[in-house]
């Protein structure tokens, strides 16, 4: 028997608003997607002012987390990022058109060593949507230390 934890909206709202601050303070009108393990979204926020293809883009971030278990931009980083050309995974972008996402702003969730989530992130340039990830996994990572406490 494998014993599956699932976040809710409750765990999600906590992450919308850390990368909400975040983003907030370095000045970029983003989008926020937290989906659960099977890549089904569970919470989105587009910021005031924010793209309108945002919102696609974040759940195609959130959907490539989740469902290959990676952050996203690890697909194109070199030299042996397996979304490259040459590589084994050369054209996956293709096989979901408009929901795998290889670029900067999709980051998993993990929670005792599963996979429970992920979040995406479309907006900014890739540190900027690299920083929002890293406060929404970080307030995460908060909300899941104290269950272990």
């Amino acid at each position: 028997m494998h014993r599956i934890h699932r976040i809710t909206l409750d765990d999600a709202l906590p992450l919308l608003a850390a990368g909400r601050a975040k983003a907030e303070e370095i000045g970029v009108k983003q989008t926020l997607c937290v989906c659960d393990e099977s890549a089904n979204v569970i919470a989105l926020h587009r910021l005031p002012g924010a793209r309108l293809t945002g919102v696609e883009i974040a759940m195609a971030k959130a959907f490539t987390a989740a469902g290959h278990e990676r952050a996203t931009h690890l697909f194109n980083e070199g030299p042996n990022g397996p979304a490259l050309p040459g590589n084994e995974a050369f054209g996956i972008s293709h096989m979901l058109p408009g929901k795998f996402a290889i670029f900067v702003g999709g980051f998993p969730l993990v929670y005792d060593g599963q996979i429970v989530g992920a979040v995406g992130i479309s907006g900014g340039n890739g540190e900027q949507d690299k920083a929002v990830g890293a406060a929404m996994i970080a307030e995460f990572e908060a909300l899941t230390s104290s269950i272990n406490a």
